[in-house]
């Protein structure tokens, strides 16, 4: 690929031959310099670490019916961000329309698979939110997912400085355990606190399991570019989404009564807004992160381990906005300054990763 202002363009041949006006419609959105790279982590990072407000902005709905509104909205983001950042001109290999075509069976595979895992883990992630809140769930299921996929990653594809990396992923497992011993000081209820935590570190290692999955199908022979990724990636959730979410309204694993699809369907619109609403902004910052990974100077570990900085931003929510520990105590707010001093120092690790060697 060739940097051109900040983008990549096509790998076609042809390109060298071209016009500059004619360069310019072949340009499909790749960041070539490092900050802009980060600004999409970053933008990965918030969004990932805020899309679950709109869950908890549907107060009592069932989350397996908040859930199908919420895997639309992912389809819906990656569909847009396809036919608009990543298409060019019809003879591009690299447009959206003839990468999908040109793309091996394996690539698609891939991205079909961890559509699926994800889908999986984020189901028990969207449950845990619903036991034990924001400031919870976040921190130690993402927390734990952050630590399982940039280790798998970086054996993947080998990035970045590794005693920041790591040394960054170390603090975060800290700061994991801090929020865990917080929670305990909240929670009398020891049978909803193991609940929540079991359920969090279930979504964690299922969710630290998809991203290999995408960093292998965005490299080879027959690959796919970033935003066909996103979009056979949304695929696999939806298709998963449907035996997995009939499943769990049949036997809900939070232990709530049985769910109907009928109480789906005769929901009042702004129900299904916010459910689309949350898929849209999941969707910004997958699309973000994956667009990062496939930039040659971060890689899959730094781009996945940044983004999952969702923890913290998810928590910071929790925390003071939704008012998820009011009540707990000096010693719980001791472990709370504590976790987001780790995650910090983790993060900035991380983020400089790839540029200190």
């Amino acid at each position: 690929m060739l940097p051109v202002a900040g983008v990549a363009e096509s790998n076609s041949g042809r390109i060298a031959d071209l016009s500059e006006d004619q360069r310019s419609s072949n340009r499909m959105f790749i960041p070539q310099i490092y900050p802009l790279t980060l600004a999409l982590m970053i933008l990965s990072m918030f969004s990932w670490g805020s899309w679950a407000n709109t869950q908890k902005a549907v107060g009592s709905w069932r989350f397996e019916l908040f859930y199908w509104d919420y895997v639309w909205g992912i389809l819906l983001l990656s569909l847009a961000v396809g036919l608009t950042l990543g298409r060019t001109d019809a003879a591009s290999p690299d447009s959206f329309f003839n990468n999908l075509g040109s793309a091996s069976a394996r690539s698609l595979l891939l991205a079909l698979a961890g559509g699926a895992i994800f889908d999986v883990a984020n189901m028990l992630l969207v449950a845990a939110i619903g036991i034990a809140g924001l400031a919870v769930a976040f921190p130690i299921g993402i927390g734990l997912a952050l630590v399982v996929g940039s280790v798998l990653n970086y054996v993947v594809t080998p990035a970045g400085n590794p005693l920041l990396l790591f040394g960054g992923i170390g603090m975060v497992c800290v700061a994991i355990v801090l929020d865990a011993l917080a929670y305990r000081k909240l929670s009398g209820n020891v049978q909803v606190t193991t609940k929540g935590i079991m359920l969090s570190l279930m979504c964690g290692v299922a969710m630290g399991l998809f991203y290999p999955f995408i960093a292998k199908a965005i490299k080879g022979e027959g690959h796919l570019g970033p935003y066909t990724v996103m979009f056979v990636f949304a695929i696999g959730i939806v298709i998963s989404n449907f035996p997995l979410n009939y499943a769990l309204m049949r036997r809900p694993i939070t232990g709530a009564p049985p769910v109907s699809i009928g109480e789906y369907f005769s929901a009042r619109g702004g129900l299904h807004a916010w459910g689309v609403l949350g898929g849209v902004i999941w969707g910004v910052g997958g699309v973000s992160n994956f667009v990062a990974s496939y930039a040659q100077m971060v890689g899959p570990a730094t781009s996945y381990a940044l983004g999952q900085g969702a923890t913290m931003v998810s928590a910071l929510w929790g925390v003071f906005v939704w008012k998820e520990f009011r009540g707990a105590g000096p010693v719980a707010n001791r472990l709370l300054a504590l976790m987001f001093l780790c995650f910090i120092l983790g993060l900035a690790g991380v983020a400089l990763a790839p540029v200190v060697r």
